[in-house]
This record gives C-alpha cells, structure tokens and sequence, in this order.
C-alpha cells in the first residue's frame, strides 16, 4: 500500500486571510483535514467537497482527543495512503506540538511537510495596535508559554533573566496565571507601573483589548471576566496602542456579517465586508445552476434559435449574462446573430459582464432595477416588437408584464435557476445561538425567502426567534419588501443597487 503525506499547517491567528499561499494548497489538496478551535472554519471552504473533516479540538475545559492520539491518528491516516492536512491555529512551531507530531510520523517513515503559519505572538499585538519592537522602546521580544507541563511549576523559568534581558515579553496560554506572571515580574525587577495589554481572540471579530499595569492588570481583568484564548503583552510597546489601533477605528470592526448569496458570487461582498473591518461569514442559501426542467430548456433554446428576430435584449443581472453567453457557446450560436438587436443592462456589473465579452450596452439605466431599464427605453419601444428577456426561474413577472402592456412581443425565458441550499448550516445555527452574527445581507428577494427555509429544514422551528436581534440589510427596496413580508425589520438599505452601496450603508450607520 502507498504511504499518503501529511502536511503540518500553521492556520495564522483567525483572520482566514493569514494563512500562506502554500498553507491554503495544502487544505485544496488534502483528503482529510485535522483541525483545532483555533482555526478559523472559514479556511475549511476551501477544501474539496469530498474532503473527510476531523476535529481535535481542545477546548479550555475539556480535551477531544490527548496529543498522543492525535500524533497516531495523523500515522494512520497516512498509513491508508491519505492526503492529510493538519491544521494548527497560529504557527504550528510555536507551542503548538508539531515537533511530536512529526516525530512519530519520522518514526513512521510517513512523508511530512511543516508549513510555518503566521503566529499569534506577533499577529494579535499587531491587530491590537502593539507593535512587539519598536526603535524608541526596544529591539528584543521573547515568546514565552504561559503554561507548561503539569509536573513544571513556573519556578522552571528564568524570570530574573526575562524581566532584566528581554524588553517586550508575549505571553500565550497565560490568563488562567496572570496573577503569578505579574507578581514573578515584579519580584524580579520590572515596575509596578509597566504597561501590560491583554488581547483576546485576536484578528477575529471577536477581538477585545484590556490594558492595564503589571499591578492593576490582574483586577482589571477580573473585573472584566476577561477569558481565554487571550495574549499577553508586557512592555512599553503597548503605550503605542492609542495611536495605532487601526482595524479598530475602521467602520465595521468588531461586526460579524452573514452573506448568504450564491458562492460563486460572493466574492466581491466578502471582500469588501473584510476593507471595512468585518469579519464576514458566508452562508450560501442559493446555488445557481442551468435550467433543470426539460421545457425550460426547450423554451431557452427555441428562443436562442431566433436570436436574429429580437429587437430588444434585456439583461438584468451578471449571472443572466453568464449563463446566457455560457448556452450561445453550448449550441455553437455565433454572437453576431443577434446585431440587429439592442442591448440593455440592468447595472454596471451587468454591463461589466457583457463589456467583458465585447458588447457595449446600448441603455444603462440610472434606477439599477427592472423598473429603471423600462424608464430608459419606452420612449424607443414600438409596439410589435420583440423582445428577450433571459432572466432567473425565480425573475419578478413586473418586466413582461408591462413590456406586454405596450404591446411589445415578449419571449422570457430562464437561463439559470435558483437551488435551496444547506451548506455548514449547523456551523452558521451555531453562530445565531450565541448571537455572534451580528447582521445579515440579502442580495435578491430569493435570498431571504432561502435563508428562513434553509434555517426550517436544518431543524429552526421559529427562525424568526432565532433572527430576532439581528441587523437586516438589503440591496434595493423590493427585497427590503420581501424581508419586511417576511416579518425581518430592515435595518439598512442600499442607496444604489450594488454590493459596494450596500456595505456602505451598514458603515455610514455603525
């Protein structure tokens, strides 16, 4: 039997982007992933679909599996001939045991790969505003546990050396014996009045910060119930906090976003959520896909057939763009059939999209709806003529309708549909129970009405319950009509009908 490989993989602080390009290759090409608490989930999208998932998470009270289990479950997955990549939060070599876990699988003559991660003893000061060096306070930092074994006492380190030698000391592990840390610190030199910042759940949306003094910090942290997992800084670095801070002051920091249009979509609003400082967490409700039923397919391709015949082509979304150009190249229909035609689109991503394929809009219209295109073009319609409408299964019948009311010949037809999905759905359950989403964006009518029946079918007997405390923020008005019918009060609305003016809307109000 081949031997697989094992990739030993620094998962960086929380934020998903942190990881390595070589680390992220590593989760596209395993066929198991081991993964612990500290590792964003957001990263385990990326794996393949038939990629198996094992959590070996070790929780503050509790244990999954005892390290030496994971180690031999790493050697016998790869003994099956597996791909696997472990997944470690922050660097895999810092305090994160990956010197046994590759020991045994040496031991093992399995094939290993230790992927550095970026570690949260300098990622979360960072996020923080706390540079670890800086030239005005000093040169050196050292990373120190703030636990050990549990036959070591603290005793076993150095403190005379660390609180004469070393200028910023980072601390992980080390909330449960702040009170000891500090007083070790003080008894061996370091001020009373040395600056100390607690951070927890760094580079998260999570992420909190508490400061203090090596003699008030440990009051201040009860006080506050300030939990674990949390880093501590020590030096006078984290004087620089006020002034650096720069996630914190950005608009949407400390939100937590649900996107829940299609995948293959969401690119542009996840990215734009992470710009303004939110975390933002993707639920797919809606998967897009060709036309399934037989007479939608007929009906498309009858139409595609007489595509010289139409005067008028209005397309009112990219994906209508997309799969629309995707079944001219299926059928072999030469795009130049329809040049006695003039071309409308809804928007300028719609517009983009068909720029893309060589096609400038004849008609851009200033309302980005169905709405705005009829404004645009009446004054130019006849009666008799022939229009195209390829639109979703699920498109608004307000269009055909009024375009039939002139008295134009209208051939609507659906070049995509919309599928209800459930993917990580237990993930996102999980989220809204302890109210760590902190608002919800619906793009199109259709993702609203999919995000209440996702929630129905993975078992939410009163979703509305479980949305209750939630912002809404919807992309135009219609949709803000369907969450209102659905009983979810809107909170933002879009000025323009674009992903951009849609988080703009949530920043200018935060």
């Amino acid at each position: 039997m081949n031997k697989g490989r094992v990739y030993l993989v620094g998962a960086g602080p929380g934020d998903p982007k942190l990881i390595s390009v070589r680390g992220m290759e590593a989760i596209q090409k395993a066929d198991v992933i081991v993964y612990d608490r500290l590792a964003n989930p957001r990263l385990l999208k990326h794996r393949r679909p038939e990629a198996e998932l094992i959590f070996v998470g070790k929780l503050p009270d509790k244990h999954i599996l005892k390290q030496e289990e994971i180690n031999q479950l790493l050697v016998d997955l790869a003994l099956q001939g597996k791909v696997v990549t472990r997944l470690k939060g922050g660097d895999p070599s810092v305090f994160g045991r990956v010197g046994e876990e590759a020991e045994l699988l040496a031991d093992n003559d399995v094939i290993f790969d230790i992927i550095p991660g970026i570690t949260s003893s300098i990622a979360v000061p960072t996020y923080a505003g706390i540079p670890v060096t800086h030239r005005d306070f000093t040169s050196s930092f050292a990373i120190i546990t703030g636990h050990e074994y549990p036959n070591k006492t603290y005793s076993s380190l150095d403190w005379e050396h660390l609180a004469k030698a070393i200028g910023t000391m980072v601390f992980l592990m080390g909330v449960a014996n702040l009170e000891q840390i500090c007083r070790e610190l003080i008894r061996c030199g370091k001020p009373p009045e040395m600056p100390v910042a607690l951070v927890r759940w760094g580079t998260w949306a999570d992420q909190e910060t508490i400061t203090g003094t090596l003699a008030d910090i440990t009051e201040k942290v009860r006080e506050a119930n300030f939990k674990s997992p949390a880093v501590i800084i020590v030096g006078e670095v984290v004087k620089l906090r006020e002034k650096l801070a720069w996630i914190e002051k950005k608009p949407l920091f400390g939100r937590r976003v649900l996107v829940t249009r299609a995948r293959s979509q969401a690119s542009e609003l996840v990215d734009l959520i992470d710009d303004m400082g939110g975390e933002a967490v993707e639920f797919p409700v809606i998967r897009l896909q060709p036309p399934s039923r037989p007479e939608a397919i007929q009906a498309l391709d009858l139409a595609l057939d007489k595509l010289h015949e139409f005067d008028w082509v209005l397309l009112t979304s990219v994906n209508g763009v997309e799969y629309f150009f995707r079944r001219l190249r299926e059928k072999g229909i030469d795009v130049r059939k329809m040049g006695k035609a003039r071309i409308a689109a809804v928007g300028p991503k719609t517009a983009e999209a068909l720029a893309e394929r060589g096609i400038i809009a004849d008609v851009l219209p200033a309302k980005y709806q169905g709405e705005g295109i009829l404004e645009a073009i009446q004054a130019d319609l006849k009666a008799g003529q022939k229009v195209l409408l390829p639109t979703a299964d699920l498109a608004r019948d307000y269009m055909p309708a009024k375009l039939k009311d002139l008295g134009l010949e209208v051939t609507e037809v659906d070049v995509y549909e919309n599928v209800l999905t459930t993917e990580d759905g237990d993930e996102i359950i999980h989220l809204l129970q302890n109210q760590s989403i902190h608002i919800i964006t619906f793009t199109s009518s259709s993702t609203v009405t999919n995000l209440l029946e996702a929630l129905r079918q993975l078992g939410v007997e009163e979703p509305l319950s479980l949305l209750q405390g939630v912002e809404i923020a919807c992309i135009g008005p219609k949709t803000a009509e369907t969450a209102s019918q659905c009983g979810l009060p809107v909170t933002y609305m879009a000025e323009e009908a674009t992903v951009a003016s849609l988080v703009l809307s949530i920043a200018k109000h935060k």
